[in-house]
Parts: structure tokens; sequence; C-alpha cells
């Protein structure tokens, strides 16, 4: 069932969400050479609990981290570790939030480190375009699909795939609830947008090819011909006045 929320439970949601976006930039602080992916998630971590709340990816299905950190070729739910120190040129998609109050905050970015590559900093850039697109299209009597193909249609003409087997949801008392939210599909279909609605929007894009695999680790999905991937992500509330960013410093 997909959730209309009253202005109360929006008031609540924005709280979760303005935490996880200021630890999330606490994460790109940190993403510099020489620092390993474990001691951004402690700093996340440290972070979020100083507000009162409580990292909500931690445990969360048994997850071992505050923070999923994904570097270069893994697409998402990369588990932080001491022995992956990031160098020159890598890229860090960084996804975290928060649930405070009983309500969630959900977003990632993907951070670059030092200087990189020309096709990252593009692969970058469309990613996040195409999650402003997806966000443009979360208004009142729009439908779900209206989401999904403008992702789609921001990022296939430069010949990037799209990740299928994971998509965005809607935000709530839990991280993840109804509606799905893919970042592919035709306009004009699925469940239509209504006022009240809280999503996060997060298009997975690689460099090239849409397949993914999943590592013996049970968590890290990576990109099935090792090359790069990015992940932008916002949780937004639908309005009569058009979508509204929540995950925003």
């Amino acid at each position: 069932m997909i959730s209309l929320r009253t202005q109360r439970e929006i008031e609540k949601i924005g709280d979760a969400a303005k935490i996880s976006a200021q630890a999330l930039k606490v994460a790109g602080e940190r993403c510099k050479v020489g620092v390993s992916t474990w001691e951004i998630d402690q700093a996340v971590r440290k972070f979020i609990v100083s507000q009162g709340a409580e990292p909500n990816f931690l445990h969360y299905q048994g997850f071992p981290a505050s923070a999923c950190i994904s570097v270069n070729d893994a697409v998402i739910h990369g588990i932080p570790s001491k022995d992956i120190v990031l160098k020159e040129g890598d890229i860090v998609s960084v996804d975290t939030g928060a649930v405070y109050n009983g309500y969630h905050g959900d977003n990632a970015f993907t951070f670059k480190v030092g200087k990189v590559s020309e096709n990252a900093s593009k692969l970058l850039d469309v990613t996040e375009k195409a999650l402003y697109a997806g966000v443009e299209q979360a208004v009142v009597g729009n439908r779900i699909g209206d989401i999904s193909h403008a992702i789609e249609k921001t990022v296939l003409p430069g010949g990037y795939g799209i990740v299928r087997e994971f998509v965005g949801h809607g935000v709530g008392e839990n991280l993840h609830e109804e509606p799905e939210i893919p970042n592919f599909g035709r306009p004009g279909r699925g469940p239509r947008l209504m006022a009240g609605m809280v999503l996060a929007i997060e298009p997975m894009i690689n460099e090239s090819g849409d397949e993914v695999v999943h590592l013996p680790d049970g968590w890290t999905i990576k990109t099935a011909n090792g090359k790069l991937s990015a992940h932008f992500e916002h949780t937004i509330v639908v309005t009569n006045n058009g979508p509204v960013i929540l995950t925003k410093v």
C-alpha cells in the first residue's frame, strides 16, 4: 500500500532526511586519498548518533555498517573496510540515512577523489542530471513511469547502462516502502502520483552495460564488466506545488 503522508508526518520524515543529508556531507568531506572506507563509515555513524538519531542501514537485514560505500565498479551496498583505502581518481558512492523519531531519510551521492578521468566525470554528471530529471516528474497527476522514463531518456543517449535489478522506493516508518521506482520505463504507466507521497528516487547508472554481479560477501553489487558505476539519491515529497527535496543540506 502506498502511504499519503500528513503534514506532521512529512515534517518528521524531513527531520530524518536533514540528518541523512548532513551525514552524507560528512562522508563526502572524508572522500580523500589515503582514507579508508571504514574511516568514512565511522564518521557517518558518529555524526548521526550525535544528532540523537540512528543509522538506518546499521544491522538492516544484517548489514554490518552505517553506510554503504561503493568504490569504482561497485554499484551499491559496498561494505566499509579498513582494507579499502581511497586513491587518486577513485569515485565513491556513499548511500546512507538516519532514522529519527520513528521516521527515515535516505540519500546517496558519488564523490570524486582528487582528479578523476573524463569518463568518470561524465558518468557522474549524467547520473546526477538523471536524478533531477526524475525529481522534476514527481508532480501530482503524473505516474511512477514518468519518473522512470525521465531518468532513462537522460542516460541512454550517452550509451550508459541502467541497473535494472535495484530500484527507488517509498520512505516513511520503514526504509523501503511502496511504490517501487525503476530507473527505466514507459511514461504514463504505474501508480498515479498524489500529494503526500514520499519517495526515494535513485538512479544507479553504469559506464556501460546493465548487468551486475553479487559478490560472495552477500552485499556488494558490482558491474559485470568491471566498468564504473554511479549512484545519486534524494528523498522527496510530492506536493500540490511540485516536488520538494527533503535531503538537501
